[in-house]
């Protein structure tokens, strides 16, 4: 790399490095527990933490969030890519200032890309969460990745209704 690349590169990133942390440190929650459930909970019954409500259950999911688009992996890949260079395109390119943004989005990057890694991987998601309520309903399983999904998702609708106010 010449040193007007590594520099082009250190202006694109400065300020930055909170939220690359947020991914990583994202993705490797991720991976971590993904791992581990394979490890522990594959091939065996669920493991129960709250009766009736709270358990850890090893599920490869096939499809997207509620079991949609089951065995369309390479379609959920691709998505799943766009959406991410999508971001950070947006991120590069316009340098949002607010930090509320900047993290959603790092929190929607980490886990996209857990589960991009999952479908690229194993040609499946890993979901290991359980919720339910006794028998009577159960929350379709799910993971780490997941959580940062959601967690992004909401901050980021904060954000909007709180920079359209």
């Amino acid at each position: 790399m010449s040193s007007i690349e590594i520099n082009c590169l250190t202006s694109i990133l400065r300020g930055m490095e909170m939220y690359i942390f947020i991914i990583i440190l994202g993705i490797v929650a991720d991976r971590a527990t993904k791992l581990l459930s394979i490890s522990k909970l594959k091939g065996n019954e669920s493991v129960t933490v709250i009766k009736d409500f709270f358990s850890f259950e090893y599920v490869e999911n096939k499809g997207a969030a509620f079991g949609i688009l089951q065995g369309r992996q390479y379609i959920l890949s691709i998505m799943s890519a766009i959406m991410i260079l999508a971001i950070i395109y947006y991120l590069i390119k316009y340098k949002p200032s607010s930090k509320l943004l900047k993290t959603s989005l790092a929190l929607v990057i980490s886990g996209a890309i857990g589960n991009l890694i999952d479908r690229l991987y194993y040609n499946y998601v890993v979901d290991f969460i359980s919720l339910h309520y006794k028998d009577i309903y159960y929350f379709p399983n799910f993971n780490v990745a997941d959580m940062l999904v959601v967690v992004g998702t909401v901050l980021l609708s904060f954000y909007i209704i709180k920079d359209v106010k």
